[in-house]
């Protein structure tokens, strides 16, 4: 194993990028806020690393109390990595990361790979604006559906890949491009509901919000 890599500053950023400010880190973070998550989906979600390179981060990881491993029990019988309560605490850290860059989303460029549920915690972050901060949510988009889970519990998966477990308090189907004005903050979620650019259904609570005005 590598030896631990520092800054050597008495600094609490400092101490913080010793532990995240790898490249690839953060967002493996962002992929496991979804919940445990074996390697290969890992992977396949995080276009342009290594295999060498993320199995060398989770390692890393594991060894800094972010991440911890664990073999499923059969039929599924595979390891799965998954955050710890010290890795959960970068949610915050990681939204306003999100917040600060959201003015380099310009035009999507032909190199840039996407998938659906990088736009979670910028929606996760629109729905509180709109007072649905609340439920479960479906989203669709032309690049796949996933949902997300407002207000959810300290311990809980911030959002999933595919459509909600069971009756979401609301779907929204909208496009990338949406999406990203809503990340930029050019629009607001109910504004963008009343324009026609989000559809939504649903009954629920979360749902009724972004339907009034």
């Amino acid at each position: 194993m590598s030896p631990r890599r520092s800054y050597d500053q008495y600094c609490s950023a400092a101490r913080a990028l010793d532990a995240v400010g790898d490249r690839w880190t953060l967002l493996i973070v962002r992929e496991l806020l979804a919940g445990p998550r074996r390697y290969t989906d890992l992977h396949a979600d995080l276009p342009g690393v290594s295999t060498d390179v993320l199995a060398s981060r989770l390692k890393d990881m594991e060894r800094e109390g972010l991440t911890t491993r664990r073999r499923l029990p059969p039929p599924g019988a595979t390891y799965v990595y998954e955050l710890t309560a010290r890795g959960r605490e970068l949610l915050p850290v990681l939204d306003a990361l999100g917040v600060w860059g959201a003015g380099e989303l310009g035009e999507r460029r032909p190199t840039d790979a996407l998938r659906a549920h990088w736009f979670a915690l910028p929606l996760l972050r629109a729905l509180g604006e709109a007072g649905a901060a609340e439920g479960l949510v479906e989203v669709r988009l032309e690049e796949g559906d996933f949902h997300l889970y407002a207000g959810v519990p300290d311990d809980g998966p911030v959002y999933g890949d595919g459509p909600a477990p069971g009756e979401p308090d609301a779907r929204l189907v909208l496009d990338a491009g949406t999406c990203a004005a809503l990340a930029r903050g050019e629009t607001g979620l109910r504004d963008a509901v009343r324009e026609g650019l989000v559809e939504v259904t649903g009954e629920g609570t979360a749902a009724k919000a972004l339907r009034e005005g």
